[in-house]
């Protein structure tokens, strides 16, 4: 790493940043067109093969993180970066002929490989910065994740240009085509502006450099970071069909909503690298988990109507029942009123509802002629309990914890070089390993519990629980380190301001 930073690493900074927003931009297309072609029917696909689609760019974009960081770290980030645009845009281009499952899913796999952006954008640029501006630099960088709201926001309308409006469905496969251009575009354009710098762990071998994988905290790190940034991705591209299906609303619009997700997540994360580098990564990561915790159990809880045995009506003393209507019940002398049916939820979609709502009436559950006795049932009471999940709180909620997300991913990344300061190259690409497989196996496990459910809030009672472990775990490690007092994690905390 540099020990000052200078005008060369601002623009390698500027450089890098730009080249992960478009090849995120790339990695994130699935989410938009998967879902137009399954709406539209071009392909007879259901919920596990969206899934699969979704996830398998990911699959390739993470599972190829860790080779691409030791590269970066050996070979420098200019020529590596360039390669890998250019590389993608072949298979993002002949993704425009894809004529069956399995040829859009291999399509797929290559132009996966954008993903593998992250890591090497990672150690190319903590190289150019001193370790006291490094969580600010990587945030910077990090603000790439704003890619997935720039194709959520401009596929949608691309697509509906191609295709003219409906007229020719076929059009769509233009629109791979303006990402391979745009890929290859990015790639010149990197290498022009940047200059090569290796770290000076490049000379070590392939065994020395994999050994900060033995380490457990390389998979803690990685667990966080497959919550913050790998269930960001499955969402980025999860939200497009979930706003379509559970609002009804249009793909365009749903596109809208998920950028809405997915935006703010790139900005603040280079906020969230100022705060790591202030605050320290264990305490922003302590109101990180915790707000997801908090966030995710809000969004789990389904639009839904349920009815349930209520309040009914009981005889006051036995007799004949002699007459039944919809407003009373007479027994003997007695004359007992019943709660009416009210028709107030006949509305209640068109009205912002924050807390579920209750109605409440009572029907005969006797007939005239009828002999009842004391305490019997003569009516019987209902209650229906109806909650909107508004789609604007659910949205602001979303945005919420998109931005939250955002500034973890910056304070994962900050723990980084503070424990393994000469192989961010390869602990970034392991870490970015885990959390890209969080984007892969998000989609397809909210496929499968959507089909095992039926519910499409089953995805966030999953965020819930993965929240709830990576919680747990942070205080568990703490505890230990206040108890065995780590000099190692002493020294990073009291640079940092925090006391152990």
């Amino acid at each position: 790493m540099k020990e000052t930073a200078t005008w060369t690493s601002h623009r390698v900074l500027i450089a890098n940043t730009l080249a992960f927003t478009v090849c995120f931009s790339a990695w994130m297309l699935n989410g938009v067109l998967v879902t137009f072609l399954a709406a539209n029917e071009v392909f007879k696909w259901g919920p596990v093969e969206i899934g699969w689609l979704m996830g398998i760019p990911v699959l390739s974009g993470s599972i190829f993180r860790l080779p691409a960081g030791i590269l970066t770290d050996k070979y420098g980030g200019r020529s590596v970066f360039t390669a890998l645009l250019l590389l993608c845009a072949v298979p993002m281009y002949l993704l425009s002929h894809a004529d069956s499952l399995l040829t859009f899913a291999l399509y797929s796999f290559g132009f996966g490989l954008a993903g593998t952006s992250f890591s090497i954008g990672i150690a190319f640029t903590s190289v150019w910065y001193p370790r006291s501006n490094q969580g600010t630099a990587l945030g910077i960088f990090g603000a790439g994740n704003a890619g997935a709201a720039l194709t959520t926001l401009v596929a949608p309308t691309l697509l509906g240009a191609f295709i003219g409006g409906g007229a020719n469905l076929d059009g769509w496969r233009l629109l791979p085509k303006v990402y391979a251009a745009m890929l290859v575009i990015m790639g010149l354009t990197f290498f022009v502006l940047t200059e090569n710098r290796r770290p000076a762990s490049s000379a070590r071998t392939l065994r020395q450099a994999l050994m900060p994988l033995r380490s457990v905290r390389v998979w803690r790190f990685g667990l966080y970071y497959f919550l913050v940034f790998g269930c960001f991705v499955a969402f980025s591209q999860w939200l497009v069909p979930y706003f379509v299906n559970v609002y009804y609303v249009p793909l365009v619009t749903a596109g809208t909503f998920a950028a809405i997700f997915s935006f703010p997540s790139g900005v603040i994360r280079a906020m969230g690298g100022w705060m790591a580098d202030k605050w320290g990564a264990r305490r922003i990561m302590y109101w990180v988990l915790s707000a997801s915790c908090l966030i995710s159990l809000a969004v789990a809880i389904p639009k839904m109507e349920v009815l349930s045995p209520g309040r009914g009506i009981s005889a006051t003393r036995p007799g004949m029942v002699t007459a039944v209507s919809a407003d009373s019940i007479t027994v003997g002398n007695d004359t007992y009123a019943l709660a009416k049916k009210p028709t107030t939820f006949a509305d209640l979609d068109s009205e912002l509802l924050v807390l579920p709502t209750k109605e409440a009436w009572q029907e005969p559950a006797v007939i005239a002629g009828q002999t009842v006795q004391r305490r019997e049932l003569l009516a019987k009471g209902i209650t229906r309990i109806f909650f909107q999940a508004n789609i604007w709180i659910f949205a602001v909620l979303v945005l919420l914890l998109g931005a939250i997300w955002g500034i973890g991913m910056a304070a994962v990344y900050k723990y980084i070089p503070d424990y393994f300061p000469e192989q961010v190259g390869v602990v970034g690409g392991m870490v970015g390993v885990i959390g890209g497989l969080g984007g892969f196996f998000g989609p397809i496990t909210f496929g499968y519990l959507l089909d095992a459910t039926g519910l499409w809030t089953s995805c966030w009672m999953f965020i819930f629980v993965l929240s709830v472990v990576c919680l747990l775990w942070l205080m568990r490690t703490v505890r230990r380190l206040e108890a065995r007092l780590d000099p190692r994690a002493c020294q990073i905390f009291e640079a940092q301001g925090i006391a152990v």
